[in-house]
This record gives C-alpha cells, structure tokens and sequence, in this order.
C-alpha cells in the first residue's frame, strides 16, 4: 500500500512511519516542522519507500496529487501542547481547523480512507469518570483559550461525519488519550518527559494544579497498533474510536513514580494553575477512556506498563545527551 501521513515527522507519526515501513508499505509523509523534527526520521531516510516532503498543509501546492496517489491516509499534523494552545491560540485554531478541511476535501473528492487524529481533549469539563465516544461534551468558555485545541479538534471530528454522511468517505476519528513514548518532547508541556528529565537531572519536578488531577498514559507503540488496526479495518468508517490505556494515576502519584522507579533525589513541586499557563486556567479533574467501540472491532487494548513508558522515555533522553 501507498500510505500518507500527515504529520509524519512528529512524536507519534514518526513511529507510525517507522512501523508502515518495516511490513514492506510505501510512506509519503508531509511535515512543516513546527513541532515535529526531521531527526525523528533519521534512521528512516535511507528507505527507499519513505517520500518526505517540508510543506505546509495550508498552502502546499500539490496536495491533490499526494492525496489521490494514497491508499489510506492518516492525518495526524496538528498544533498540539497544552502550552503551545495557550500561548499561540490562533495557530491553534488555523493549523487544526484549515489543515483538516483541505486533507478531507481530496480525500472524499478522491474517496480515500482516512483516520484522523482528534483527542480527549473534546470531552471538555464533563466531570464524569470514564468517557464513552456516544457521550454529550462539555467544552469551557471561549474566554479560555486552554479549550481553543478542544474546539478545534471537535470541528476535525464534525468535519469527518459531515464528510461521511455527504459523500461516503471512508472516514474514522481517533480521541487519543494521553500517548506517550521515546521521541516525545517536554517542550510544550508533555508531563512524562517533563518529570523523566527533571528527574533524571536530580531537579524539582513540576506539578501544576494540585497534583490530584488523574490520566492514563498509553505507549506510543500501543498507540501505533490500533491506529494500523483501525487503517485495515473497513468497518471503522463513519466511527469514532477511543485509543487510550485504562490505568489512571494522579499526577502526584506518577511524579512520586518517576522518582523512585528512576532512584532520583528529586523533590516535588506544585505550581498554581495560573502560574504556569495563564490566569483562570481550567483542568479536567480525570480523563479515563471506554474502550468498547476498538475492543469489540480490533481486540485491541494498551499492554505495555507505565513503567515501561517511563524505561522508554528516560533511554531515548539519554541516547541524546
């Protein structure tokens, strides 16, 4: 198969390359290099079936031709980040909101399957412990700019329906919970990388909020098995699947779990919510997924640990020093 990847130079589209290549398949993959880095495809560039190509989905020329030459698309390019979101809402919204748009218009114009990215991030400030794709979402104010990235991830996700209802496109939306692994950067607020770094430096690690806050963490390489398995899958059109591990952890407990699995000296923490991002700044208390709609279609669940996580992230920081 001819598969393009949006995005593709970016923490968790990297290793979807990487794993698309390994089984025989040819990769276009169009990056501009906001947030993804061409080092992540560093010991891909050699492959023969790897395309890359530095282009910005909202002005890129020829993005008609590498849509049709697709068999299945995954678009996965997005401005993403907690920090980034806050700080820069307007690329936020452009980035997400036109790149999205222009993908899909070739995609139904040329009917190519496609599995579009979205995030837990669209279940907004519901308070409920576990969040099913069929429930009602509960986005902040517009006021905040924290749930500008909601927002606009929710329009991808109306975008695909619409899509899928008009003119049949083979179209399926993933909410990713919290993926995490080697490549991922703290730069823009990714915690496990953040605590993994500090810790191995002996430094604070920065809780922000009071610690209380639950996730659950899934490896990218789980991540990257129901993505594939969702692309295979004829049946997956017109869905919305979550993709997300079923162990939550507070915050403080997961700082606590990074220093004592990685035998730092560190000291935890905590940095009021207005401190480190902006004035009123809204959480979700927990975000826990349902994992019906993919168990029941793939017999897909996450199987690599948290502590495995944590081994992954703290070999790739220091395969970099």
């Amino acid at each position: 198969m001819h598969i393009l990847i949006t995005g593709g130079a970016g923490f968790i589209g990297s290793h979807l390359t990487e794993s698309l290549l390994a089984d025989g398949h040819e990769v276009t993959v169009i990056d501009d290099l906001s947030t993804g880095q061409l080092s992540n495809l560093e010991d891909l560039k050699i492959n023969s079936r790897l395309e890359f190509i530095l282009g910005d989905l909202l002005k890129y020329p020829e993005l008609d031709r590498l849509v049709a030459k697709a068999d299945l698309i995954y678009h996965l390019a997005a401005a993403v980040g907690v920090e980034l979101v806050v700080h820069d809402p307007v690329r936020t919204l452009i980035t997400n909101v036109t790149g999205t748009e222009n993908v899909l218009r070739y995609a139904s114009k040329y009917g190519k399957k496609i599995i579009v990215a979205s995030t837990s991030e669209v279940y907004g400030k519901s308070t409920k412990s576990h969040f099913s794709e069929y429930d009602d979402l509960l986005i902040g104010s517009p006021y905040r700019s924290r749930w500008s990235y909601a927002c606009s991830k929710l329009l991808d996700e109306f975008f695909v329906m619409a899509h899928y209802a008009q003119t049949q496109l083979p179209g399926t939306v993933v909410r990713l919970f919290n993926t995490v692994g080697p490549r991922q950067t703290g730069r823009y607020g990714m915690v496990i990388p953040r605590f993994v770094e500090a810790a191995m430096k002996n430094q604070p690690l920065r809780v922000f909020g009071d610690g209380k806050q639950t996730r659950c963490f899934c490896h990218v390489h789980d991540t990257v098995r129901a993505l594939r398995g969702l692309g295979e899958k004829a049946e997956s059109a017109g869905l919305i699947f979550n993709i997300g591990s079923t162990r939550q952890i507070s915050i403080d407990d997961l700082a606590q779990l990074v220093i004592d699995h990685l035998h730092s000296q560190s000291k935890i923490v905590h940095i009021p919510y207005d401190e480190a991002y902006e004035k009123g700044f809204e959480d979700m208390l927990h975000r826990a997924p349902h994992l019906k709609a993919i168990t029941d279609l793939l017999g897909w669940k996450a199987e690599l640990s948290l502590e495995t996580i944590i081994d992954d992230v703290a070999s790739y920081q220091r395969s970099k020093q």
